[in-house]
């Protein structure tokens, strides 16, 4: 017994890069869901609180059309209406965004570009059709 063991641990995960830093995504337990969530991206997050504090804005009567919230906001116009986009967005896919179970490829960047208006191909489009079943 005075011969040195060694014991080799491996731990399944990936390193996903994000903005900024590095995050260690855990392995998938038997039912498909993370076993310990991954923390939210802080931009898609900011970017979804900000689209939706806007459409409360125009809904509200605020302000009359997009324009005027740009100019008053002093942001671009361009920019406001993609950003706006952010809010018809499945519900399901905001709760991952929120809860940071999106796919690899979800970024800020990805979901500012053209995306299907229809929620079923959001789903199949940025790949996050397990998202409703890993839910359940």
């Amino acid at each position: 017994m005075n011969q040195a063991t060694h014991i080799t641990v491996r731990v399944p995960m990936t390193i996903r890069r994000r903005p900024g830093r590095k995050t260690v995504v855990t392995p998938m337990a038997l039912s498909g869901v993370p076993a310990v969530p991954t923390r939210a991206d802080p931009a898609l997050v900011k970017a979804l609180a900000r689209a939706f504090r806007y459409q409360k804005l125009l809904d509200d009567g605020r302000y009359a059309s997009i324009s005027e919230m740009a100019a008053a906001e002093k942001i671009e116009r361009g920019y406001l209406g993609t950003l706006l986009r952010l809010t018809l967005l499945a519900p399901d896919i905001v709760e991952a965004l929120l809860e940071g179970r999106q796919p690899e490829g979800m970024t800020l960047p990805a979901l500012l570009g053209p995306a299907p208006m229809a929620w079923q191909g959001q789903r199949s489009g940025f790949g996050t059709g397990q998202l409703a079943a890993a839910r359940a």
